[in-house]
Formats: C-alpha cells, sequence, structure tokens
C-alpha cells in the first residue's frame, strides 16, 4: 500500500476517534478544557494505531516521518472544521449532517479539507476516498462519497471561475497539443 494512502487511513481513523470523542465530551460537562486537549495530543501521536512488528510498524510502512502526513491532515481538518462541514452540508441533497454516519462523516471532512486546501490534485482525492470508503464504508458508501466530493469540486471550480486540474490532465493535454495542431493542418 502507498505511503500517502496508509497517511490517510490513519487521518481517517483519527478524524473518526476524534468525532466520537467530541461528541461524547460534548454530552458530559465533566471534561475541562485540559481534557479535550490532552484526549487531542494522544489521538496525534498515533500510539492507538498499533505497532506489532518492526516490518508492519507505521515507520517502516510510511517512512521516517510517518505521522507528519496524517497529522497534518487531521490538525488541519479539525482547524477548518466549520468551514469544512458548511461545505459537506450545501452538497448533501436530500440529507441531513447529523444523519451521517460516523465512518462516512470522518472519511468526507478529511477529503473535504483536502479539496479545500489542495493538499493533493482532486482526482487523487476522490479516488483515494472512494477506495478507503469500499474498506471502511457501507455498500453503498463509496458512491455517496463520490457524489459528495464531486459536488464539492464542482463547486470549487465554478467559484474560481476555472478548471481544476490535476499534473496528469495537465500533462496531457501539453503532450497531445502538438499532434492536435499537426492534425488540425491536415483537415483543412
Amino acid at each position: 500500500m502507498r505511503k500517502r494512502r496508509k497517511g490517510r487511513i490513519l487521518a481517517f481513523q483519527a478524524l473518526y476517534a476524534w468525532d466520537t470523542q467530541h461528541s461524547l465530551s460534548s454530552q458530559r460537562t465533566l471534561n475541562s478544557a485540559d481534557d479535550k486537549e490532552q484526549a487531542l495530543k494522544e489521538l496525534l501521536d498515533f500510539s492507538w494505531a498499533g505497532k506489532e512488528s518492526d516490518e508492519n510498524s507505521i515507520e517502516n510502512s510510511i517512512g521516517d516521518t510517518a505521522e507528519d502526513f496524517p497529522r497534518l491532515l487531521v490538525m488541519g481538518t479539525i482547524e477548518n472544521i466549520k468551514t469544512v462541514d458548511d461545505m459537506i452540508c450545501r452538497h448533501l441533497e436530500h440529507w441531513d449532517f447529523s444523519r451521517l454516519n460516523n465512518v462516512d462523516r470522518a472519511l468526507l471532512r478529511l477529503s473535504v479539507y483536502e479539496l479545500l486546501f489542495k493538499t493533493a490534485p482532486p482526482t487523487v482525492v476522490i479516488d483515494e476516498a472512494v477506495d478507503i470508503s469500499r474498506e471502511y464504508g457501507t455498500d453503498d458508501s463509496y458512491r455517496f462519497i463520490n457524489g459528495v466530493l464531486d459536488g464539492v469540486k464542482k463547486t470549487m471550480q465554478a467559484e474560481s471561475g476555472m478548471c481544476i486540474q490535476d499534473e496528469s490532465t495537465k500533462k496531457k493535454e501539453k503532450n497531445n497539443a502538438p499532434l492536435r495542431s499537426a492534425s488540425a493542418r491536415r483537415h483543412k
């Protein structure tokens, strides 16, 4: 499995846990701000991810700075949670945000954060989210995730007034440009 994929899975799992802890702590008034901060700190050290053996450890599977990428995604998502949730809500047709299952909500939050703050090309973000939802979500999660994220991508394109392209699309267009010119000349 690729390094970034493993990082996204860790970030998704951390956001799932954060969401669960967050909703539980909001039901209890006993938790102080220090307790919440400590819980977040423990969540971001990824000790819960399990390091069974040297071959399967997080560090060996996704690199020396294994936890930097997922930590960046989790912290960025949490810091921008209102913006992220608002964008998700804009694209839920006939569905209430509170009715989303925790897996779909965590994955949408992670992916919308990545789309909004351009951590990766949109097609990569959406493909990764769909693949992760096939593994961790319900049978229909991947369709739902794909539809919502595609809507977010289209909204961002419309708001920016231009097409969001990833590097592979740009390279294909660049490589095909001379062929189109030559082809166009032949048809004159």
